[in-house]
């Protein structure tokens, strides 16, 4: 059930890609990097060929590629994650009227594609998974030359974006190199955001109903670290959990009621892994 759920939300991050590229990029040639614009530019040149199409298979040519140099390195929520952006993107390619354009403004549509496609690739990431393209060549390039990923991902982007300025001209293509930067900048962001946990250290004299309300009602782990007073010597008891916005709001109130004299220390977790969250090692 938990792995049709993952499939489920990636599937949304993939619509969202799909819907930013459809959208923003493709009506005003802002082609951003990765197999998106590589499709665009050759799109330009041959115009009977829709872009959703080539970038299906430009994926799978992709795919094939990385399994004969890189072995099976690229998980199945990867591969899925690649071909529903392209598929989204050419269903609604060919839904969408010819020419159709939601705002012929550059600046807005960098900004608000890259908004989009930020949001669902963050989602995607949020899986354990990718959008492949991009990820896939620069992993290739990497093996070969020795760079670093993020190096990799960069060159690649480079190139597409001089191919954009050959076919589309300088201006366009310095758009697109806008919405590359931004882009990296709001995945890491928002992926932040979703993944954002509390660290809650909780002194108070009801430590077993504290406990008790976090195991039985919120369904979360807590630890029972025992400290001693610095200035009264007093032994005592401090609760240790970690719970999402939601449930720390929960437990708030119900302390509120419970004990007013209760000491609560809060502090804030990019990541959790492991047990209850996010798992360690996931395809």
């Amino acid at each position: 059930m938990k792995n049709i759920k993952n499939y489920i939300i990636i599937t949304f991050g993939s619509f969202l890609v799909a819907g930013g590229i459809i959208l923003f990029f493709i009506p005003n040639d802002l082609a951003a990097g990765g197999v998106t614009g590589i499709s665009m530019i050759i799109n330009n040149i041959f115009p009977s060929i829709p872009i959703g199409f080539l970038m299906i298979i430009l994926n799978i040519l992709l795919f094939i590629i990385a399994f004969i140099i890189l072995g099976n390195k690229f998980g199945s929520k990867s591969i899925y994650s690649s071909l529903m952006v392209s598929f989204f993107t050419f269903v609604l390619e060919m839904i969408l009227p010819k020419n159709y354009i939601l705002t012929d403004d550059l600046l807005l549509s960098a900004i608000f594609g890259t908004i989009t496609c930020s949001i669902g690739i963050a989602i995607v990431f949020n899986q354990n998974a990718s959008t492949g393209g991009t990820d896939i060549i620069a992993k290739i390039l990497s093996k070969f030359f020795h760079y670093d990923i993020g190096k990799s991902l960069l060159a690649v982007d480079f190139f597409v974006i001089l191919g954009a300025a050959a076919v589309f001209g300088i201006n366009k293509a310095l758009y697109g190199m806008l919405c590359v930067i931004i882009s990296g900048i709001a995945i890491d962001y928002i992926i932040d955001g979703l993944n954002q946990r509390k660290f809650i250290f909780i002194i108070s004299e009801k430590n077993q109903e504290i406990m008790n309300f976090i195991i039985n009602i919120l369904e979360r782990g807590c630890t029972i670290l025992n400290a001693q007073g610095g200035y009264s010597n007093v032994e005592v008891k401090i609760i240790f959990s970690i719970l999402d916005r939601k449930e720390f709001i929960k437990l708030k109130n119900y302390i509120k009621e419970l004990d007013e004299r209760a000491f609560i220390t809060i502090s804030q977790a990019n990541e959790v892994l492991g047990e209850g969250f996010k798992i360690l090692k996931e395809d």
